[in-house]
């Protein structure tokens, strides 16, 4: 059990959960997801910090796509966005790099997701640990995170 596993339970809301062998040394952690689930990396979805000074957010935004720093910036009202570096991430997450989940972090940060989860009635996102994503409707993962959604991918 997870503290993403464990706070969406407590909320309540349909999710599934789905394991695998982690290869350790990859570092394409979504790709390596998309690939062990065979679910297009189009539904699967990687969850980055981003840091504007002493501000840190999360971008939410499909595996098979890259971020675009000035867009997620615009989305979330900050104007020097930076990605923020891998120890911070796990200082204010609680969470190691690969396995950063958009649930259960430590606070609830700012969050924008982008605009294609929308698309499906099921994206998946990291359960909290390497080898492990939930599966959740787009619908509940904006909720559950106070999330907007806008397009943030370059």
């Amino acid at each position: 059990m997870t503290p993403a596993i464990a706070s969406l339970e407590a909320a309540g809301v349909a999710f599934t959960v789905h394991e695998y062998h982690h290869q350790p040394g990859g570092r394409d952690f979504g790709r390596e997801a998309a690939d062990a689930l065979g679910v297009h990396p189009d539904r699967v979805f990687k969850t980055l910090l981003v840091a504007d000074g002493e501000i840190v957010a999360v971008a939410i935004v499909p595996v098979s796509a890259q971020l675009s720093l000035k867009a997620a910036g615009r989305a979330l009202g900050l104007k020097r966005l930076a990605m923020c570096e891998p120890e911070r991430a796990r200082r204010v997450t609680g969470y190691v790099l690969g396995g950063i989940s958009p649930f259960g972090q430590r606070r609830r940060l700012p969050t924008v997701v982008d605009e294609t989860g929308q698309l499906y009635d099921e994206i998946y996102v990291s359960g909290g640990r390497r080898g492990v994503d939930v599966g959740v409707a787009p619908a509940d993962l904006i909720r559950l995170l106070d999330a907007t959604t806008a397009d943030i991918t370059a």
